[in-house]
């Protein structure tokens, strides 16, 4: 799992992890056993997007140990991605409490942001960054969403500060260089922008990378080249929906921003808005595909139900 999170190729680890899982638990172990193979398999399953699933393998696990934090955590991203808000600050509460540690701390920090608690995400993710060992995976993780929340509400130079810090603490970081890429390309400075995000993809294959830089060659003009991008991205996430990785959502972000196509991106964000109509980030999605499409009707029925919690998310607010 954590190599999956380390390499970026998650059609073959997640997969394998899951099978292993799968593996122990038709053995039928002892509690103890049982419950951290549903903690893991809990856990995969919310890598591969497969929130419902991921709940109900959750709920199995906590009567079997429901004093240890790893459950609560799992139970909180599946009740976050399923837009259960107030079931996700209940889990959140039990977790912090039971080990206040950079698990816990990141979790609260997201539901204060999407709940409009900037400054509360802000604090609550440094408690995280200072909770960890620097240079883990973990901890560098949590230093560059502390730098993503900086850079979203418009501080870019502790936005800068923090993720040079995660470099600096784990060299060629992939995900450090191109968060400091995306910053460049804010200043305009674009040379260094594109050559920074040129590493980060060389170094792992995360589709994210390959969206920016094809979002920039659109914005350039290179047309061609963006177009030639797009097929690529659209074949890597073919790769991960035959490992079983559910990328609705990402494929109606490329057929919206990068295709130019807003029906196809509706037939996409309908699939996930089946799955999960409460969360937030997909009624988002689909404000953001009515109003391209011109259907202001539904544009602001979506709308009403992204701002429930009280983001104030830039982008949303702008929408």
């Amino acid at each position: 799992m954590q190599e999956a999170r380390i390499s970026g190729d998650h059609g073959y680890y997640y997969p394998e992890a899951l099978a292993l899982v799968e593996a122990v638990l038709v053995e039928q172990p002892e509690k103890n056993l049982k419950y951290r193979a549903l903690l893991d398999k809990a856990s995969i399953l919310l890598s591969l997007h497969r929130f419902s699933d991921a709940l109900s393998v959750g709920e199995k696990a906590l009567p079997l140990n429901p004093y240890d934090a790893g459950i609560y955590g799992v139970l909180i991203d599946a009740h976050v991605e399923l837009g259960n808000y107030p079931k996700a600050v209940e889990m959140a509460d039990k977790m912090v409490s039971i080990r206040p540690d950079i698990r816990s701390y990141s979790r609260i920090s997201y539901l204060r942001e999407i709940h409009g608690q900037v400054n509360g995400a802000i604090e609550a993710m440094k408690l995280a960054v200072s909770a960890g060992y620097p240079g883990m995976e973990q901890t560098e993780w949590a230093r560059l969403t502390l730098g993503h929340l900086y850079q979203r509400y418009d501080m870019p130079d502790s936005a800068m500060y923090h993720f040079q810090m995660a470099l600096a603490a784990r060299p060629n970081y992939p995900f450090a260089i191109a968060a400091i890429a995306g910053l460049e390309a804010e200043k305009g400075n674009m040379p260094e922008a594109e050559k920074m995000l040129l590493k980060a993809c060389e170094l792992i294959p995360e589709v994210g990378f390959f969206v920016e830089w094809a979002s920039w060659e659109k914005k350039k003009g290179n047309t061609q080249k963006a177009d030639q991008l797009s097929r690529d991205i659209l074949d890597m996430l073919a790769d991960d929906d035959r490992s079983g990785h559910k990328m609705d959502l990402e494929y109606a972000h490329v057929y919206l921003d990068l295709l130019d196509d807003p029906q196809k991106a509706l037939s996409y964000a309908m699939k996930e808005y089946a799955a999960r109509p409460g969360n937030i980030d997909v009624n988002k999605t689909l404000a953001q595909i009515y109003q391209r499409i011109g259907e202001e009707g539904k544009m602001q029925e979506h709308l009403e139900k992204a701002l429930r919690t009280g983001s104030k998310d830039p982008e949303l607010l702008q929408l």
